[in-house]
């Protein structure tokens, strides 16, 4: 599984739903071995095992062996709430579905097998422009469910390099109801440690910051990008320099730690960087 894919359409990655880490992990597992070539239909079985998953995630073989019988339990009863059709197709319309029509967990071989739901089928498969793909291997270390989901939100729009969502939908997606109602809360447990996984196990690196509408803090806004580019940028000026706008400008080529290819994309013609 060390170059496996994950494919979803975009309606699937702002969707809402709840899913705990092992059962993250075996949808993704799962979701990571749909064929590109072939149709997909309600009636494909799909199979992932404590051990794959132990290697996958690195963790130790026991702990996966208890985590994945009560993950794939609870499976079963999780829904979802998409808000459109799988590439944008038909008017906006809630529908609630489940991720799998069966599953079954096989105790001596430490394996789970499971059927996706008929409705899900759809946005695994006969995907055109309104997709997001990732590897699996870019979450496979992630201990927050939190950091997997913002990391396919931003992994959708990967080619900008920056994302503002507001808190509402942010925390509908991330199916939080209740919980962390508080903005110094939802900061502390969710938003500050997925960025911190993001930026420790993905290809990404993340800053963000906050918007306010009025007092209240309203939005959160993204900027991000490839690691891998970050750190072939060439230095300017070991020490530093600015910009004519006073902009401090460091070594590795970016203004306020955004990387100068994603501020040259955002230029009109004719216009600097500057």
């Amino acid at each position: 599984m060390q170059d496996a894919q994950v494919y979803k359409a975009n309606a699937l990655v702002e969707a809402s739903y709840r899913l705990s880490l092992y059962e993250q992990r075996i949808i993704l597992a799962c979701i990571s071995q749909v064929r590109r070539d072939e149709p997909l239909t309600d009636q494909k079985l799909y199979t992932i095992s404590a051990q794959q998953i132990a290697e996958m995630t690195g963790t130790q073989l026991g702990t996966a062996y208890q985590n994945l019988k009560a993950a794939s339990e609870r499976l079963f009863d999780r829904r979802v709430t998409l808000h459109e059709a799988p590439n944008g197709q038909e008017n906006t319309r809630i529908r609630l579905t489940r991720w799998v029509q069966t599953i079954e967990y096989r105790d001596k071989e430490g394996a789970v097998d499971l059927r996706f739901g008929t409705d899900m089928v759809p946005y695994l498969s006969q995907l055109t422009e309104q997709f997001t793909r990732y590897a699996l291997a870019d979450v496979a270390k992630m201990s927050s469910v939190h950091a997997i989901r913002l990391y396919e939100l931003l992994a959708q729009w990967r080619g900008t390099g920056k994302r503002e969502v507001s808190l509402e939908w942010l925390r509908e997606a991330l199916y939080l109801e209740d919980r962390y109602t508080n903005i110094r809360d939802l900061k502390r447990w969710v938003i500050k440690p997925a960025i911190e996984q993001i930026n420790e196990h993905s290809p990404l690196w993340v800053e963000w910051d906050q918007r306010k509408t009025g007092r209240r803090v309203s939005h959160l806004a993204f900027t991000f990008g490839e690691k891998s580019q970050k750190a072939s940028q060439k230095p300017r000026n070991r020490k530093g320099s600015r910009s004519p706008g006073g902009k401090a400008r460091n070594a590795s080529g970016s203004i306020y730690g955004i990387p100068m290819e994603v501020i040259n994309t955002q230029a009109r013609p004719g216009e600097s960087s500057d």
